[in-house]
């Protein structure tokens, strides 16, 4: 899947070379099939990030949105050109996009990043996933020597999301997800969803897609090829089918067990034992009404993980605020709890 989706981005790239789309850098697997976790039934489906630079002449700055839920962060990335006029670029007979003649400035327009991708001076999500979405189109018709698959565009707003199948029988499916990066850290602004029912066009969420993968290479890698603990994540994530408890929420309890519990310590070869520590945690955390995201205000994240640093500097973020403020879903998810807990 890798492999395929490289193929694209590079006959991508190379058609858009002389053009002001964003520049797209290597894909990096994310999620739990990339964490070592996913479900049996999610086996073919592999999801990827596949990181956006500015194109030459423009800038990408990352503007907060301080409107949104207090769980969520997000970001609108604000398109802007800057200018190139160096001795270097006039050597070579490049325009400087701002500073160009009015005429050319019209010439260009139609191929602007603003009038193709951006919603007013914003990179829009939707528009950025139609755009790469038909570029996969258009490039699978000029690869005879994949005729022998067939590619199925799924529905998708904020992805482009497509199936491979082969005789009639699925393959794997691939969803590819656009990020910024922030800085140089493992943190990007992703065109992924969050829980909100419905996310403007113009909004990026802060994701850590990415950098939780990271740690549970890492983590993974520490504990001598014990994966007990991948072991636990897929025995929960089949209880939680049809209940009100995210995967996330365990992951996020696996991932401050695994930096609280030395990873020598022989509870971690034995799953069962896992499984009642995860128990145990998230039970003390329903009843304080708090679950911290792992990554912000944490002395325990690896130094391997590379965050912005005013993440260490913010209080934790308590990923369990809605159940303090609200005593109905509050008791419900005790009661979800003591199912879960029995299975």
């Amino acid at each position: 899947a890798q492999h395929l989706l490289l193929s694209f981005i590079h006959v991508i790239s190379e058609l858009s070379s002389n053009s002001f789309f964003p520049v797209l850098q290597q894909p990096i697997g994310v999620g739990s099939a990339f964490e070592g976790w996913s479900a049996r039934e999610d086996d073919s489906i592999y999801c990827f990030l596949v990181p956006l630079k500015p194109p030459h002449g423009h800038t990408f700055n990352l503007e907060l949105d301080t409107a949104g839920e207090m769980r969520a962060r997000n970001f609108c990335i604000h398109v802007e050109l800057v200018c190139t006029c160096t001795t270097k670029q006039q050597m070579e007979k490049m325009q400087c996009l701002l500073h160009q003649p009015k005429e050319h400035r019209r010439q260009n327009q139609a191929l602007s990043l603003f009038n193709t991708l951006c919603t007013g001076p914003y990179l829009d999500v939707q528009k950025t996933a139609h755009w790469f979405s038909q570029k996969v189109e258009e490039v699978w018709k000029t690869w005879p020597q994949w005729f022998q698959y067939f590619v199925r565009m799924l529905p998708s707003d904020r992805s482009c999301k497509f199936q491979m199948t082969k005789d009639s029988e699925k393959i794997f499916t691939i969803e590819v997800i656009f990020g910024v990066q922030e800085g140089d850290s493992d943190i990007f602004l992703s065109s992924q969803m969050t829980g909100a029912t419905s996310t403007p066009s113009t909004t990026w969420p802060e994701s850590y897609a990415v950098a939780e993968v990271k740690f549970f290479k890492h983590m993974t890698r520490q504990a001598s090829y014990n994966t007990c603990h991948l072991t636990c994540l897929q025995v929960c994530a089949y209880n939680l089918v049809g209940r009100s408890f995210s995967t996330y929420t365990i992951k996020t309890v696996v991932m401050h067990l695994m930096t609280i519990i030395p990873l020598s310590d022989q509870r971690w070869r034995d799953c069962l034992l896992m499984l009642l520590d995860v128990m145990q945690y998230l039970y003390c955390c329903l009843a304080e009404k708090r679950l911290n995201h792992f990554f912000f205000g944490n002395d325990n994240v690896p130094e391997e993980i590379v965050l912005p640093p005013y993440f260490q500097m913010v209080e934790p973020l308590n990923l369990f605020e809605y159940l303090a403020q609200d005593p109905h879903s509050h008791a419900e998810a005790q009661r979800e709890f003591m199912v879960l807990r029995d299975r």
